[in-house]
């Protein structure tokens, strides 16, 4: 499958503009947030038929933010220039990798599949879920070297090039993104009961060492002598798109910042999260705790009143 991508296109300049009026409806991300989407919905309209809650805020963070910016990255202006600019892709790459699946393990779908699956298929998911293939994928340290090594693997190999040359090597390449997102932060959350969820410290810890895993990374891209992807930009450059197509090392160099500047952020805001979910279940144990003291000394009271003499 070789590319009908930007080699032969006369896309108009890059804009925040054409991020909305560039608008292709690629049937692979298209049916797959359809269908996610409409089933989550449903297990949602399920439970509030039976008369039982669903946080709001989970919904959200699943259809509006997780599968909302997937959509947006795969089928917007972002997807049409992602083989036409670097810097577009990082962007379309950082969102695939990291914000699509934090939003996903916050709406907490696998619980919510377990409260409203028939009885057989919910079996099956449990039998998955305590799989040694479960537990071998959301291995945290395996998870953690996945996703650390993933882009070297990358932008450093011919699978780069090959993502731009190939349809199908592009699309895997978005699914792979995801996937490898959702081993390492999924567990991380501890939000659903899936395998792999550690303690609160160990959870912090990974985090802290993905910051400077993403500023080594935009670093190392933004010193590069060579460009990524070979001569496929400035052949870009030589075609209808020319005469606003940036120099390929700028938007290369623009590319690392992104990857720097963004790795960040977001790993930050997750560790804000997480931080947030340490107090809260730390003050959770602690009144589970004194309420715990209070049976006992109840206990204790009533044990010592009925041992007195009458009168």
């Amino acid at each position: 499958m070789t590319t009908p991508f930007s080699a032969g296109l006369d896309l108009p300049a890059f804009s925040m503009g054409q991020i909305l009026g560039q608008w292709n409806l690629v049937p692979v991300p298209t049916i797959a947030t359809v269908w996610v989407v409409g089933l989550y919905l449903y297990g949602v309209s399920r439970l509030r038929a039976r008369g039982d809650r669903w946080p709001v805020g989970r919904t959200v963070a699943f259809v509006g933010v997780g599968m909302g910016s997937f959509y947006v990255a795969t089928t917007s202006g972002i997807a049409a220039y992602d083989t036409t600019l670097l810097s577009v892709h990082m962007v379309q790459h950082m969102v695939l990798s990291m914000l699509v699946p934090l939003a996903l393990a916050l709406g907490a779908p696998v619980t919510l599949a377990l409260r409203t699956l028939p009885k057989r298929p919910r079996k099956w998911l449990l039998a998955l879920l305590h799989s040694r293939l479960g537990k071998v994928l959301s291995f945290p340290p395996l998870a953690f070297l996945l996703y650390v090594t993933s882009p070297w693997a990358l932008y450093f190999t011919d699978w780069y090039r090959a993502s731009l040359e190939s349809v199908l090597v592009h699309e895997m390449m978005h699914v792979h993104l995801v996937a490898v997102g959702a081993l390492f932060f999924w567990p991380l959350m501890g939000v659903d009961p899936v395998p792999g969820r550690v303690g609160y410290p160990f959870r912090v810890l990974l985090t802290v060492l993905t910051l400077p895993f993403h500023a080594f990374l935009g670093v190392t891209i933004m010193g590069q002598s060579t460009l990524l992807g070979g001569d496929w930009y400035p052949r870009l450059a030589e075609g209808p798109m020319g005469s606003w197509l940036p120099d390929p090392f700028d938007d290369q160099h623009l590319a690392g910042g992104i990857l720097w500047g963004s790795g960040d952020f977001i790993g930050l805001s997750f560790f804000a999260v997480l931080f947030v979910q340490w107090v809260r279940s730390s003050m959770a144990e602690a009144k589970r705790e004194d309420r715990r003291l209070d049976r006992l000394e109840a206990r204790d009271r009533a044990a010592a009143g009925a041992g007195e003499p009458d009168g």
